[in-house]
């Protein structure tokens, strides 16, 4: 991958792996002001990014610039992977670790057969109640601005695809997963989800998304990385 003020502008599909604590937006403005620090860019310069990592989540964030800001959508639309930890036995309002645990419950019953065979409950096309802790809008406003002012309401439900869903480690209460899912699918009320297919709890404690579409994060550089090669114009 070259940087040249005329291929950024033309348009580029950067692959990020976003650290942990970083919003999507904090990543997309730091190369933003990155390029134009470095390069004789527009004052239009366009940058954004293709699917929203919460900042507890860390992992492959695509970045398009110039041109390439058009096929966001059709980047969003994609298939995507993700791995990750659950914690059982308890649950959180936000369905992770942005809030503190609002509830225990018994774990002594749960079992490996018995975790395995409700992950096929998952397969297919399942319908998802979004957290109230996301961007999700409900009559103009986002549902996080509602939870975080301790406003409740009834949040509309969607339908999603999940195409593979597999435990790689069972370490109570811990347990990891693999999961390829569609656009709009939210891992984080997955966690609810299994926690109560399990009469129990879980929340989301771990996540890292690994592929979009043909785009995986193994493949991808980080922060330091693209800062180091943008401001000596090295070369990917």
């Amino acid at each position: 991958m070259i940087f040249t003020s005329e291929n950024l502008s033309e348009g580029q599909i950067i692959e990020l792996d976003k650290p942990l604590g970083w919003t999507s937006f904090q990543a997309v403005n730091k190369l933003k002001w990155l390029f134009k620090k470095n390069f004789d860019l527009p004052k239009k310069f366009k940058i954004g990014h293709a699917g929203t990592l919460d900042p507890l989540a860390t992992g492959l964030l695509l970045i398009c610039t110039g041109k390439m800001t058009k096929q966001i959508s059709t980047l969003q639309a994609q298939e995507k992977e993700y791995t990750g930890t659950f914690t059982i036995g308890a649950t959180t309002p936000s369905f992770d670790l942005e809030t503190e645990v609002n509830q225990t419950f018994a774990t002594e019953h749960i079992t490996n057969d018995l975790i395995q065979n409700i992950v096929h409950q998952f397969l297919g096309e399942i319908i998802q109640t979004p957290p109230i802790y996301s961007a999700v809008k409900k009559d103009g406003e986002r549902l996080y601005n509602l939870a975080r002012k301790g406003e409740t309401t009834e949040i509309p439900t969607r339908k999603v695809m999940i195409y593979e869903f597999d435990i790689t480690r069972v370490q109570l209460p811990e347990v990891d997963f693999r999961v390829k899912c569609s656009k709009g699918t939210y891992i984080r009320s997955l966690a609810d989800d299994f926690g109560k297919a399990l009469q129990s709890g879980a929340y989301l404690s771990a996540l890292r998304r690994t592929k979009i579409g043909k785009h995986e994060v193994n493949t991808a550089y980080s922060i330091v990385d693209l800062q180091n090669a943008i401001e000596s114009r090295n070369v990917f």
